[in-house]
């Protein structure tokens, strides 16, 4: 609609073809998109945030009862996200391929980014459960899980959408990549075989998580 007193607005010229106008629309557009986009994150960041001190280092029991094999789950701890996945028998034979050790930067997982108790070639606590942190080392994006696809020589892998640094089904960073390190994996234990406990050892064994190499 056009308005008679208005003399940037010539007959039958609608508002919005008018460059001023024009312009003044899309800025409020790209704000209005800006401020949604806010929105929507604001909600994920401030859920990574413990309540208090005191809740950050309690443990977080998780059921894993509805996990399929081949399915991953994220949940938070110590306000970092954790990564479960349940590894079906063909990804866990493809982390035992010996090509596939050729490509990985710590095959044998020798840095410190793991308990010893998940210094194994499955870099956990049973072989079925992949347990990591689910933030890269490089500069601390979060990683994408991406299943394998159909080809037999193919698995899957993390990856990082920031920097482009892969990780393997066990957390395992690829040679070539930035991120110096494997993904770290958090202290926990599995007191039933549906159930995952994050934040505590298992019985015998002792494990600080401040004290690994990079996160």
């Amino acid at each position: 609609m056009t308005h008679p007193t208005d003399p940037t607005t010539a007959p039958g010229q609608d508002e919005s073809t008018v460059p001023g106008r024009r312009d003044f629309l899309g800025m409020v557009t790209t704000a209005g998109t800006v401020t949604g986009l806010a929105a929507c994150a604001i909600p994920f960041v401030e859920s990574l945030k413990p309540q208090d001190s005191a809740a950050a280092h309690q443990p977080v029991e998780v059921d894993l009862s509805k996990l399929a094999p081949g399915q991953q789950m994220t949940t938070v701890w110590q306000g970092k996200p954790v990564f479960i996945l349940r590894r079906t028998p063909e990804e866990l034979a493809r982390l035992q391929n010996a090509a596939l050790n050729e490509t990985l930067r710590d095959a044998q997982s020798e840095a410190l980014q793991q308990p010893p108790y998940a210094r194994n070639w499955h870099r956990s606590v049973v072989p079925e459960y992949g347990v990591y942190v689910g933030i890269c080392t490089h500069l601390g994006c979060v990683p994408a899980y991406m299943p394998p696809t159909p080809a037999p020589d193919q698995t899957g892998f993390y990856a990082c959408p920031c920097h482009g640094s892969h990780f393997d089904l066990a957390g395992r960073v690829l040679k070539g990549a930035p991120a110096p390190y494997n993904l770290p994996v958090p202290p926990y234990v599995m007191p039933t075989p549906t159930t995952l406990r994050l934040g505590e050892n298992p019985k015998g064994e002792t494990f600080d998580f401040s004290t690994i190499e990079q996160i």
